[in-house]
Protein backbone atom coordinates (compact mmCIF):
# COMPACT_ATOMS: atom_id res chain seq x y z
CA UNK A 1 0.00 0.00 0.00
CA UNK A 2 1.35 3.41 -0.52
CA UNK A 3 0.31 6.90 -2.24
CA UNK A 4 -0.51 5.20 -5.13
CA UNK A 5 -3.52 3.71 -3.89
CA UNK A 6 -4.44 6.73 -2.52
CA UNK A 7 -5.07 7.60 -6.21
CA UNK A 8 -7.69 5.27 -6.93
CA UNK A 9 -10.68 6.66 -8.05
CA UNK A 10 -8.97 11.08 -8.89
CA UNK A 11 -9.21 12.01 -12.64
CA UNK A 12 -6.88 11.24 -15.28
CA UNK A 13 -6.00 13.78 -17.08
CA UNK A 14 -4.02 13.35 -20.08
CA UNK A 15 -4.22 16.24 -22.18
CA UNK A 16 -0.96 18.32 -22.15
CA UNK A 17 -0.18 20.85 -19.02
CA UNK A 18 2.21 23.35 -17.69
CA UNK A 19 3.55 23.48 -14.49
CA UNK A 20 3.11 26.92 -14.49
CA UNK A 21 -0.45 27.75 -13.00
CA UNK A 22 -2.43 25.53 -14.98
CA UNK A 23 -2.97 22.61 -12.85
CA UNK A 24 -4.43 25.04 -10.21
CA UNK A 25 -6.75 26.44 -13.37
CA UNK A 26 -7.45 22.85 -14.01
CA UNK A 27 -8.68 22.01 -10.07
CA UNK A 28 -10.83 24.93 -10.16
CA UNK A 29 -12.20 23.69 -13.80
CA UNK A 30 -13.24 20.15 -11.77
CA UNK A 31 -14.55 21.62 -8.81
CA UNK A 32 -11.20 21.02 -7.22
CA UNK A 33 -11.46 16.99 -7.60
CA UNK A 34 -8.68 14.81 -6.92
CA UNK A 35 -6.92 14.55 -10.04
CA UNK A 36 -3.69 13.36 -11.49
CA UNK A 37 -2.05 14.69 -14.89
CA UNK A 38 -0.15 12.09 -16.83
CA UNK A 39 1.04 14.50 -20.11
CA UNK A 40 3.09 17.21 -17.85
CA UNK A 41 5.23 19.64 -20.60
CA UNK A 42 8.42 20.39 -18.60
CA UNK A 43 8.62 16.37 -17.05
CA UNK A 44 7.96 13.87 -19.61
CA UNK A 45 7.63 10.37 -18.17
CA UNK A 46 6.30 11.44 -14.76
CA UNK A 47 2.66 12.66 -13.33
CA UNK A 48 1.42 15.00 -10.76
CA UNK A 49 -1.74 14.36 -8.46
CA UNK A 50 -3.47 17.24 -6.34
CA UNK A 51 -6.46 17.17 -4.17
CA UNK A 52 -5.62 13.72 -3.41
CA UNK A 53 -6.06 13.70 0.91
CA UNK A 54 -8.67 15.15 2.75
CA UNK A 55 -10.10 13.68 6.00
CA UNK A 56 -13.17 11.68 4.10
CA UNK A 57 -10.60 10.22 1.56
CA UNK A 58 -8.24 9.38 4.35
CA UNK A 59 -10.77 7.65 6.31
CA UNK A 60 -12.36 5.98 3.25
CA UNK A 61 -8.73 4.56 2.56
CA UNK A 62 -7.83 3.54 5.86
CA UNK A 63 -11.78 1.92 6.72
CA UNK A 64 -12.00 4.11 9.77
CA UNK A 65 -14.53 6.69 11.08
CA UNK A 66 -13.11 10.45 11.42
CA UNK A 67 -13.14 10.35 15.02
CA UNK A 68 -11.60 6.98 15.40
CA UNK A 69 -8.69 8.21 13.14
CA UNK A 70 -8.42 10.74 15.91
CA UNK A 71 -7.99 8.32 18.26
CA UNK A 72 -5.60 6.05 16.16
CA UNK A 73 -3.42 9.26 15.26
CA UNK A 74 -3.30 9.95 19.23
CA UNK A 75 -2.24 6.05 19.84
CA UNK A 76 0.67 6.16 17.53
CA UNK A 77 1.53 8.95 18.94
CA UNK A 78 2.08 6.98 22.23
CA UNK A 79 3.41 3.59 21.08
CA UNK A 80 5.75 4.60 18.37
CA UNK A 81 7.08 1.16 16.66
CA UNK A 82 10.66 0.76 14.79
CA UNK A 83 10.16 0.45 10.92
CA UNK A 84 12.07 -2.38 9.15
CA UNK A 85 15.32 -1.68 7.74
CA UNK A 86 15.30 -3.40 4.09
CA UNK A 87 18.41 -3.05 1.76
CA UNK A 88 18.26 0.27 -0.80
CA UNK A 89 18.10 -2.89 -3.79
CA UNK A 90 14.35 -3.93 -2.48
CA UNK A 91 13.62 -0.59 -2.44
CA UNK A 92 10.58 0.78 -4.86
CA UNK A 93 12.11 4.05 -5.40
CA UNK A 94 15.56 3.15 -6.61
CA UNK A 95 14.12 1.70 -9.59
CA UNK A 96 15.38 4.95 -11.52
CA UNK A 97 17.66 7.19 -10.60
CA UNK A 98 18.59 10.38 -12.36
CA UNK A 99 21.66 10.78 -14.54
CA UNK A 100 22.49 14.13 -13.46
CA UNK A 101 20.26 16.19 -10.68
CA UNK A 102 17.91 18.16 -12.40
CA UNK A 103 14.76 19.40 -10.42
CA UNK A 104 13.33 21.48 -13.52
CA UNK A 105 12.10 18.72 -14.99
CA UNK A 106 10.20 17.14 -11.78
CA UNK A 107 6.86 18.11 -12.02
CA UNK A 108 7.17 21.03 -8.77
CA UNK A 109 4.73 23.52 -9.46
CA UNK A 110 4.17 27.27 -9.41
CA UNK A 111 0.40 27.57 -8.33
CA UNK A 112 0.19 31.02 -8.01
CA UNK A 113 1.44 34.00 -9.52
CA UNK A 114 1.91 35.76 -6.65
CA UNK A 115 4.75 33.15 -5.54
CA UNK A 116 8.12 33.53 -5.75
CA UNK A 117 8.41 30.48 -8.34
CA UNK A 118 7.56 26.61 -8.39
CA UNK A 119 7.24 25.04 -4.93
CA UNK A 120 7.72 21.75 -3.89
CA UNK A 121 4.48 22.28 -0.58
CA UNK A 122 4.37 18.59 -0.08
CA UNK A 123 7.35 17.02 0.27
CA UNK A 124 8.76 16.31 3.54
CA UNK A 125 12.54 16.42 5.23
CA UNK A 126 13.98 13.91 6.81
CA UNK A 127 16.99 15.36 8.65
CA UNK A 128 19.33 13.80 10.81
CA UNK A 129 22.24 15.35 12.35
CA UNK A 130 24.41 13.97 16.04
CA UNK A 131 21.99 11.16 16.39
CA UNK A 132 19.13 12.46 16.13
CA UNK A 133 15.90 12.66 13.33
CA UNK A 134 13.28 14.90 12.20
CA UNK A 135 10.45 14.16 9.95
CA UNK A 136 9.02 17.64 9.04
CA UNK A 137 7.00 19.47 6.20
CA UNK A 138 8.68 22.86 4.88
CA UNK A 139 7.82 24.45 1.82
CA UNK A 140 10.80 25.23 -1.21
CA UNK A 141 11.64 27.20 -3.76
CA UNK A 142 13.17 25.68 -6.64
CA UNK A 143 16.03 28.19 -7.55
CA UNK A 144 18.48 26.27 -9.41
CA UNK A 145 18.85 22.97 -11.29
CA UNK A 146 20.00 21.35 -8.11
CA UNK A 147 19.13 24.24 -5.31
CA UNK A 148 16.06 25.16 -3.66
CA UNK A 149 15.84 27.03 -0.48
CA UNK A 150 13.50 26.33 2.25
CA UNK A 151 11.11 27.78 4.96
CA UNK A 152 12.09 26.82 8.30
CA UNK A 153 9.88 28.07 11.14
CA UNK A 154 11.19 28.24 14.55
CA UNK A 155 10.86 24.37 15.26
CA UNK A 156 13.16 21.20 15.73
CA UNK A 157 14.43 21.26 12.50
CA UNK A 158 15.86 24.74 12.73
CA UNK A 159 17.24 24.30 15.79
CA UNK A 160 19.06 21.18 14.72
CA UNK A 161 20.51 23.13 11.77
CA UNK A 162 21.66 26.04 13.85
CA UNK A 163 23.25 23.89 15.97
CA UNK A 164 25.06 22.51 12.92
CA UNK A 165 26.18 25.34 11.48
CA UNK A 166 27.34 26.57 14.85
CA UNK A 167 30.51 23.69 14.33
CA UNK A 168 30.42 24.80 10.41
CA UNK A 169 28.40 21.69 9.06
CA UNK A 170 25.98 21.10 6.67
CA UNK A 171 23.07 18.53 7.28
CA UNK A 172 22.46 15.74 5.65
CA UNK A 173 18.97 14.99 4.48
CA UNK A 174 16.30 12.75 2.14
CA UNK A 175 13.64 15.15 0.35
CA UNK A 176 10.34 12.17 0.17
CA UNK A 177 7.50 13.20 -1.89
CA UNK A 178 4.52 10.89 -2.50
CA UNK A 179 5.13 8.25 0.47
CA UNK A 180 2.70 6.40 1.89
CA UNK A 181 -0.07 8.76 3.69
CA UNK A 182 0.83 7.09 6.93
CA UNK A 183 4.06 9.12 6.69
CA UNK A 184 2.75 12.25 5.81
CA UNK A 185 0.71 11.96 8.70
CA UNK A 186 3.42 11.54 11.06
CA UNK A 187 5.73 14.42 8.86
CA UNK A 188 2.58 16.94 9.79
CA UNK A 189 2.60 16.08 13.91
CA UNK A 190 4.33 18.29 16.25
CA UNK A 191 5.16 17.00 19.66
CA UNK A 192 6.21 18.93 22.90
CA UNK A 193 8.70 16.19 23.65
CA UNK A 194 11.25 14.83 20.89
CA UNK A 195 9.90 12.13 19.00
CA UNK A 196 10.84 10.07 15.90
CA UNK A 197 7.99 10.95 13.30
CA UNK A 198 9.29 7.85 11.53
CA UNK A 199 8.04 5.31 14.37
CA UNK A 200 5.00 6.92 15.13
CA UNK A 201 4.67 6.12 11.16
CA UNK A 202 5.60 2.50 11.41
CA UNK A 203 3.20 2.22 14.66
CA UNK A 204 0.58 3.56 11.99
CA UNK A 205 1.89 1.25 9.16
CA UNK A 206 1.49 -1.89 11.86
CA UNK A 207 -1.90 -0.55 12.31
CA UNK A 208 -3.99 -0.26 9.32
CA UNK A 209 -1.46 -2.41 7.02
CA UNK A 210 -0.52 -5.22 9.67
CA UNK A 211 3.02 -4.48 8.99
CA UNK A 212 6.36 -2.74 9.83
CA UNK A 213 6.74 0.53 7.57
CA UNK A 214 9.70 -0.21 5.70
CA UNK A 215 12.85 1.72 5.56
CA UNK A 216 16.05 2.23 3.38
CA UNK A 217 19.40 3.88 4.24
CA UNK A 218 20.55 6.20 1.71
CA UNK A 219 24.74 6.86 0.94
CA UNK A 220 24.36 10.19 3.32
CA UNK A 221 23.46 7.69 5.71
CA UNK A 222 19.70 9.09 6.36
CA UNK A 223 16.49 6.46 6.28
CA UNK A 224 13.93 6.96 4.10
CA UNK A 225 10.71 5.23 3.07
CA UNK A 226 11.15 2.55 0.38
CA UNK A 227 7.80 3.04 -1.18
CA UNK A 228 7.61 6.75 -1.79
CA UNK A 229 7.49 8.20 -5.40
CA UNK A 230 10.20 9.81 -4.96
CA UNK A 231 13.39 10.30 -2.18
CA UNK A 232 16.08 12.10 -3.32
CA UNK A 233 19.33 13.08 -1.20
CA UNK A 234 20.47 16.53 -0.62
CA UNK A 235 22.55 18.54 2.44
CA UNK A 236 20.67 21.66 3.88
CA UNK A 237 24.50 24.17 3.01
CA UNK A 238 25.69 26.58 5.29
CA UNK A 239 24.27 29.13 3.11
CA UNK A 240 20.75 31.21 3.07
CA UNK A 241 19.13 33.24 0.03
CA UNK A 242 15.70 34.57 -0.35
CA UNK A 243 12.61 32.51 -0.16
CA UNK A 244 9.11 33.87 -0.95
CA UNK A 245 6.88 35.27 -1.73
CA UNK A 246 4.17 32.48 -1.23
CA UNK A 247 0.73 32.22 -0.90
CA UNK A 248 -0.18 30.37 2.36
CA UNK A 249 -2.69 28.61 3.73
CA UNK A 250 -4.15 31.50 4.40
CA UNK A 251 -4.89 32.73 0.65
CA UNK A 252 -2.30 35.87 2.13
CA UNK A 253 1.21 36.34 0.57
CA UNK A 254 3.97 35.44 2.95
CA UNK A 255 7.18 37.26 3.37
CA UNK A 256 10.55 36.99 1.64
CA UNK A 257 12.85 36.21 4.00
CA UNK A 258 16.70 34.56 4.48
CA UNK A 259 16.32 30.81 4.66
CA UNK A 260 18.84 28.11 4.14
CA UNK A 261 19.48 27.07 0.90
CA UNK A 262 19.72 23.07 0.16
CA UNK A 263 22.03 21.42 -2.23
CA UNK A 264 20.68 18.13 -4.14
CA UNK A 265 23.24 15.39 -4.49
CA UNK A 266 20.57 12.60 -5.95
CA UNK A 267 16.99 11.97 -7.25
CA UNK A 268 15.65 8.61 -7.02
CA UNK A 269 12.23 7.70 -8.38
CA UNK A 270 10.08 4.58 -9.22
CA UNK A 271 8.86 3.81 -12.76
CA UNK A 272 6.23 6.31 -14.10
CA UNK A 273 6.53 8.30 -11.10
CA UNK A 274 3.68 10.63 -9.25
CA UNK A 275 4.30 14.24 -7.92
CA UNK A 276 2.07 15.38 -4.75
CA UNK A 277 1.69 18.53 -6.26
CA UNK A 278 -0.26 20.15 -3.63
CA UNK A 279 -2.36 23.52 -3.82
CA UNK A 280 -1.52 25.78 -1.36
CA UNK A 281 -4.94 27.35 0.46
CA UNK A 282 -6.87 24.09 -0.69
CA UNK A 283 -8.67 21.29 1.77
CA UNK A 284 -5.92 19.03 0.91
CA UNK A 285 -3.14 21.39 2.11
CA UNK A 286 -5.79 21.86 5.49
CA UNK A 287 -6.12 18.53 6.26
CA UNK A 288 -2.60 17.53 5.96
CA UNK A 289 -1.84 20.44 8.55
CA UNK A 290 -4.69 20.68 10.69
CA UNK A 291 -5.47 16.98 10.88
CA UNK A 292 -2.58 15.81 12.76
CA UNK A 293 -3.47 18.36 15.26
CA UNK A 294 -6.73 17.13 16.09
CA UNK A 295 -5.59 14.11 18.42
CA UNK A 296 -3.90 16.27 20.73
CA UNK A 297 -6.93 18.63 20.88
CA UNK A 298 -8.68 15.32 21.58
CA UNK A 299 -6.44 14.42 24.44
CA UNK A 300 -5.98 17.49 26.22
CA UNK A 301 -9.80 18.09 26.21
CA UNK A 302 -10.65 14.49 26.82
CA UNK A 303 -9.09 15.30 30.44
CA UNK A 304 -11.78 17.16 31.67
CA UNK A 305 -14.82 15.95 29.33
CA UNK A 306 -15.41 12.89 27.25
CA UNK A 307 -14.20 14.11 23.88
CA UNK A 308 -15.88 11.97 20.91
CA UNK A 309 -14.45 14.42 17.41
CA UNK A 310 -12.34 17.70 16.27
CA UNK A 311 -12.40 19.02 13.02
CA UNK A 312 -10.15 21.74 12.27
CA UNK A 313 -12.36 23.84 9.87
CA UNK A 314 -11.75 25.51 6.66
CA UNK A 315 -12.40 28.83 7.59
CA UNK A 316 -9.73 28.69 9.55
CA UNK A 317 -7.96 27.20 7.36
CA UNK A 318 -7.06 23.90 8.81
CA UNK A 319 -5.01 25.92 11.81
CA UNK A 320 -6.78 28.82 13.74
CA UNK A 321 -10.30 27.38 14.27
CA UNK A 322 -11.81 24.31 15.36
CA UNK A 323 -15.19 22.63 16.22
CA UNK A 324 -15.36 20.29 19.13
CA UNK A 325 -17.72 17.64 20.07
CA UNK A 326 -17.78 16.45 23.77
CA UNK A 327 -20.66 14.64 25.64
CA UNK A 328 -20.83 16.71 28.68
CA UNK A 329 -22.31 15.99 31.98
CA UNK A 330 -21.94 19.38 34.00
CA UNK A 331 -23.17 22.35 33.82
CA UNK A 332 -19.54 23.82 33.15
CA UNK A 333 -18.04 21.28 30.76
CA UNK A 334 -18.25 23.61 28.12
CA UNK A 335 -16.31 25.91 29.57
CA UNK A 336 -13.84 23.41 30.51
CA UNK A 337 -13.20 22.17 27.32
CA UNK A 338 -12.52 25.37 25.66
CA UNK A 339 -9.68 25.94 27.72
CA UNK A 340 -8.60 22.62 27.54
CA UNK A 341 -9.18 22.67 23.94
CA UNK A 342 -7.43 26.41 23.52
CA UNK A 343 -4.12 24.77 25.60
CA UNK A 344 -4.16 21.67 23.18
CA UNK A 345 -3.13 23.84 20.13
CA UNK A 346 -1.75 26.97 21.21
CA UNK A 347 -1.63 28.28 17.60
CA UNK A 348 -5.57 27.93 17.72
CA UNK A 349 -7.27 31.34 17.71
CA UNK A 350 -11.34 30.24 18.12
CA UNK A 351 -13.08 26.87 19.29
CA UNK A 352 -16.56 25.90 19.51
CA UNK A 353 -18.10 23.41 21.63
CA UNK A 354 -20.86 21.00 20.64
CA UNK A 355 -22.99 18.26 21.70
CA UNK A 356 -22.58 14.85 19.74
CA UNK A 357 -25.95 15.33 17.81
CA UNK A 358 -23.84 17.93 15.80
CA UNK A 359 -22.04 17.52 12.80
CA UNK A 360 -18.41 18.82 13.44
CA UNK A 361 -17.87 19.29 9.47
CA UNK A 362 -20.81 20.99 8.72
CA UNK A 363 -20.81 24.92 9.40
CA UNK A 364 -24.44 25.18 9.01
CA UNK A 365 -25.20 23.15 11.69
CA UNK A 366 -22.38 24.54 14.02
CA UNK A 367 -23.94 27.88 13.42
CA UNK A 368 -27.24 26.12 14.23
CA UNK A 369 -26.17 25.37 17.20
CA UNK A 370 -24.38 28.43 18.19
CA UNK A 371 -27.89 30.53 17.69
CA UNK A 372 -29.67 27.69 19.71
CA UNK A 373 -27.93 26.98 22.36
CA UNK A 374 -25.70 29.73 23.20
CA UNK A 375 -26.05 32.77 25.28
CA UNK A 376 -22.45 34.96 24.17
CA UNK A 377 -22.47 36.41 28.05
CA UNK A 378 -22.15 33.73 29.78
CA UNK A 379 -21.04 30.95 27.38
CA UNK A 380 -17.98 32.92 26.24
CA UNK A 381 -14.35 32.22 27.13
CA UNK A 382 -12.22 35.47 25.33
CA UNK A 383 -8.57 35.29 26.54
CA UNK A 384 -6.01 38.12 25.83
CA UNK A 385 -2.40 38.42 25.64
CA UNK A 386 -2.28 34.66 24.54
CA UNK A 387 0.76 33.04 22.11
CA UNK A 388 -0.56 33.63 18.25
CA UNK A 389 0.19 32.39 14.81
CA UNK A 390 2.76 33.28 12.02
CA UNK A 391 -0.38 32.64 9.83
CA UNK A 392 -2.40 35.25 11.30
CA UNK A 393 -1.73 39.04 10.17
CA UNK A 394 -3.99 40.21 12.52
CA UNK A 395 -1.34 39.13 15.23
CA UNK A 396 -0.06 42.24 17.46
CA UNK A 397 3.74 43.17 16.79
CA UNK A 398 4.81 40.88 19.19
CA UNK A 399 3.06 37.71 17.89
CA UNK A 400 0.74 37.69 20.49
CA UNK A 401 -3.28 37.55 19.65
CA UNK A 402 -6.50 37.27 22.03
CA UNK A 403 -8.51 34.23 21.54
CA UNK A 404 -12.56 32.83 22.01
CA UNK A 405 -14.19 30.19 23.02
CA UNK A 406 -18.00 29.49 22.50
CA UNK A 407 -20.08 26.77 24.63
CA UNK A 408 -22.64 25.89 21.78
CA UNK A 409 -23.56 22.69 24.00
CA UNK A 410 -26.89 22.73 26.12
CA UNK A 411 -26.95 21.95 29.97
CA UNK A 412 -27.12 18.70 30.54
CA UNK A 413 -29.48 19.21 33.74
CA UNK A 414 -32.24 21.16 31.35
CA UNK A 415 -34.77 18.96 29.26
CA UNK A 416 -33.23 18.71 25.51
CA UNK A 417 -36.55 18.63 24.40
CA UNK A 418 -36.86 21.65 23.33
CA UNK A 419 -32.81 21.92 22.26
CA UNK A 420 -33.24 19.05 19.73
CA UNK A 421 -33.71 19.60 15.48
CA UNK A 422 -35.82 17.02 13.57
CA UNK A 423 -33.86 18.31 10.56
Amino acid sequence: MGFREMLEGAIVDEEPISVSFEMRERSLENGNAPMVFTNVNEAPGHNAAINILDRKRLCEYFGVEPGDLIDILSWAMNNPTNPEIIPSSEAAVMENSMDEVDLSKIPIPWHFSEDGGRYQSASIIIAQHNGVRNTSFHRQLLIGGNQTVTRLVPRHLRTMVENARESGDEVPIAVVNSPDPVVLLAGAMSFDEPLDELMVASALHERFYGSALELFELPNGVMAPANAEYVMQARITTENSDEGPYVDITGTVDDIRQEPVIEYDSVHHRTSPTFHALIPTGREHMTLMGMPRAPTIKNAVSEVVKCTDVYLTEGGCGWLSSVVQIEPKGPEDGLKAINAALDGHRSMKQVIIVDKDVDVTDPNRVEWALMTRWQPDKDTVILSNQKGSSLDPSREHDGTTSKIGMDATVDPSLDKGPFESVL
